[in-house]
């Protein structure tokens, strides 16, 4: 029988390990991630369309919802607004600076079910398809705080340039929906 206090000193050292483990992770995580951010700061005269509360959740691989990025300031979960412009879309997150997707960077805009650290019924999440650099796209994944996001996701979806991915290549496992 092992005596308590070593099996105390035992159980300690292996949630340290643990935790060690994951800060590693994550910082390993960031410097892999370090050449992407996001575009900051909404263009003068950008004429607001629609606003709404959003939780943002996570940005991913493109068609890949399991696999988070760490794009700065987009590397974690935040509370916030998403106003659609006639430019595109600005994400304004607390404690974050201003995050801004001009209409060019979009590729597709539709609903899905999950993503990192999130299932949520069919369709309750709204995914950003966009290009963070010339070969890198994007999935962000937003969740409005009320109400059904349809005319959220058309008043986007108009702003999506014609040589943007169609729904059809969304990949079965994202939950997307048309």
């Amino acid at each position: 029988m092992i005596p308590r206090d070593l099996a105390i000193a035992l159980m300690i050292a292996l949630a340290v390990l643990i935790l060690l483990s994951m800060l590693f992770a994550w910082r390993r995580r960031l410097r892999r991630d370090a050449g992407l951010a996001a575009p900051l700061g909404v263009p003068e005269h950008a004429e607001v369309i629609e606003r709404r509360e959003v939780l943002y959740v996570s940005t991913t691989r493109h068609d890949q919802p399991l696999e988070r990025l760490t794009l700065s300031p987009l590397a974690y979960r935040a509370r916030g607004e998403a106003a659609v412009t006639d430019r595109g879309l600005a994400l304004c997150l607390d404690g974050a600076p201003t995050v801004f997707l001009a209409a060019s960077r979009l590729v597709n805009v539709d609903r899905a079910t999950v993503t990192i650290d999130r299932v949520v019924e069919p369709g309750g999440l709204v995914r950003v398809a966009w290009s963070a650099d010339d070969e890198t796209v994007v999935d962000s994944y937003l969740r409005l705080t009320d109400g059904d996001p349809q005319n959220f996701i058309s008043e986007l979806q108009r702003l999506v340039p014609a040589s943007g991915i169609s729904d059809d290549t969304a990949a079965p496992d994202t939950g997307a929906t048309s």
